[in-house]
């Protein structure tokens, strides 16, 4: 999967053309973009979760697709790596993220993961969540 970058310019500039049009669900196509990006970190995952998609680092949520935007979440890390990066919502009613507008720097990108993984929460179990709702 290992693709030029005049090829990844275009999928982001594609992004930003859909992204200016019309929010919509986040293409695959710019999911296996930015997986591409962090592919030198081994422990990335996903989940699909409404036409979006959720990314993990070592089982930690770090940030996600929404709308074909890259954002994390806003830690002490991120702020100062993504410095001056805007803030924006994933969705209604949703926390801010920061948005990685320098998603075509691998380099920035594995740096700002591994950075923020200690100041992410760690996974909680089910039996956790429930107790916490009681």
């Amino acid at each position: 999967m290992n693709r030029d970058m005049g090829y990844a310019q275009k999928i982001f500039t594609q992004a930003n053309i859909i992204r200016s049009r019309n929010k919509m669900a986040s293409e695959k196509e710019y999911l296996d973009l930015i997986l591409e990006q962090l592919s030198e970190l081994k422990e990335i995952t996903y989940r699909a979760m409404m036409g979006e998609y959720l990314l993990y680092y070592n089982g930690r949520l770090f940030g996600g697709i929404y709308d074909n935007r890259f954002l994390v979440k806003i830690t002490s890390s991120s702020t100062k790596l993504l410095d001056g990066a805007p803030e924006e919502v994933p969705y209604d009613g949703a926390k801010h993220m920061l948005l990685v507008t320098e998603a075509e720097d691998k380099d920035l990108m594995c740096e700002l993961i591994t950075a923020m993984y200690d100041e992410l929460p760690e996974k909680r179990s089910k039996k956790e969540k429930r107790e916490n709702k009681k």
